[in-house]
């Protein structure tokens, strides 16, 4: 990434405070940070974010930055939600992740989700006609909710005046984080 594309812009991470994926939440957090964006990572609670590697090992322990509840969705340029069966599935009941994927998505403002972390986006009703890619799992609540699965390392959906970026798994970081900074730097 390179400065220029993403410097002074803001993002906004929500997550639980259990089972996101490690990587899936700090190499874009880390890299979007490395090239001077704002981001700030929301989590259910004030506790500690507990990170797991491959669903089931311990990985880092994190410090949110404020609550889901206290995010304000319009102060930020793109909203990224991390995988993590465990964090994906319970922050899909959450009706204030729900609530910021809906207002960046009716604002027209770009959303970026890895791994499990769509299922939040098919909770919040926004994925209908939409082209992605998600954990292969996805596939058929994807395809019910609407949307278009398809099975590629990043997918990116200009359609329906909002902007969405997916990929599959933390193999595919590189493209995923290569993408965000394209959208960002293009300001869509």
């Amino acid at each position: 990434m390179t400065d220029n594309s993403v410097n002074k812009r803001k993002v906004l991470a929500v997550v639980t405070n259990y089972g996101v994926e490690q990587d899936e939440l700090l190499v874009p957090v880390d890299r979007l940070r490395g090239a001077g964006a704002q981001v700030d990572v929301a989590a259910v609670s004030m506790d500690d974010i507990v990170t797991l590697v491959g669903d089931k090992d311990p990985g880092k322990t994190v410090r949110p930055d404020l609550t889901l509840a206290d995010a304000d969705p319009t102060a930020y340029d793109l909203l990224l939600v991390p995988g993590g069966t465990l964090n994906a599935d319970t922050l899909r009941l959450q009706s204030a992740a729900t609530g910021i994927v809906r207002s960046f998505t009716e604002s027209g403002r770009p959303v970026a989700a890895i791994c499990h972390g769509p299922w939040a986006l098919v909770e919040a009703g926004v994925v209908a006609d939409k082209r992605m890619t998600s954990y292969a799992s996805l596939r058929t609540d994807i395809r019910n909710a609407g949307g278009e699965w398809t099975d590629e390392p990043v997918v990116t959906d200009g359609s329906g005046g909002w902007t969405l970026i997916t990929s599959r798994n933390p193999g595919d970081l590189e493209p995923f984080v290569r993408e965000i900074d394209t959208v960002l730097a293009a300001g869509t």
